[in-house]
C-alpha cells in the first residue's frame, strides 16, 4: 500500500508541475518578433488581449460564424463570443485567435479575431 500512496503522491506532483508549465506567461521566446508590438497593441471592450492571458490559434472546425455572430469551442465547451470582445482590426497572423479566461470553470472569450477570409 505504501507504494500505491507513494505514485499518488508522483502523480500529484507531476500533475501539478504540468498546470503550473501550462499556466506560463511570454517567456521571452518572441521578444524579437516583429509581431510582438502588434499583438500587445491589440484590445477588446474587455481590456487588452495580451494583458492577462494567452491567445491561442482556433482551427477552422472549431469556430463559427452566423449573421454576424460567432461562436468558439474552447476546452468542450461551444462559447458565444460577445460583440465586444471581437477585434475588428486587420489581422496580421491571418490565423483565427482567441485569447480566454474562466469564470465559474467555464471558458469565456476575452478578445476574438476571425481569420482572414482569403
Amino acid at each position: 500500500m505504501r507504494f500505491v500512496g507513494s505514485s499518488a503522491a508522483a502523480l500529484l506532483g507531476l500533475a501539478t508541475l504540468l498546470t503550473t508549465s501550462a499556466l506560463a506567461r511570454d517567456d521571452g521566446r518572441y521578444a524579437n518578433s516583429p509581431l510582438k508590438p502588434w499583438f500587445e497593441s491589440l484590445h477588446s471592450e474587455y481590456g487588452q488581449c495580451c494583458s492577462d492571458a494567452d491567445g491561442y490559434v482556433v482551427a477552422d472546425v472549431d469556430w463559427e460564424s452566423d449573421n454576424g455572430r460567432y461562436r468558439v469551442h474552447l476546452d468542450d465547451e461551444w462559447v458565444v463570443v460577445p460583440d465586444g470582445a471581437v477585434i475588428t482590426e486587420p489581422n496580421k497572423i491571418g490565423r483565427t485567435m482567441v485569447w480566454k479566461h474562466y469564470v465559474d470553470g467555464h471558458p469565456r472569450v476575452r478578445c476574438f479575431m476571425p481569420g482572414s477570409m482569403t
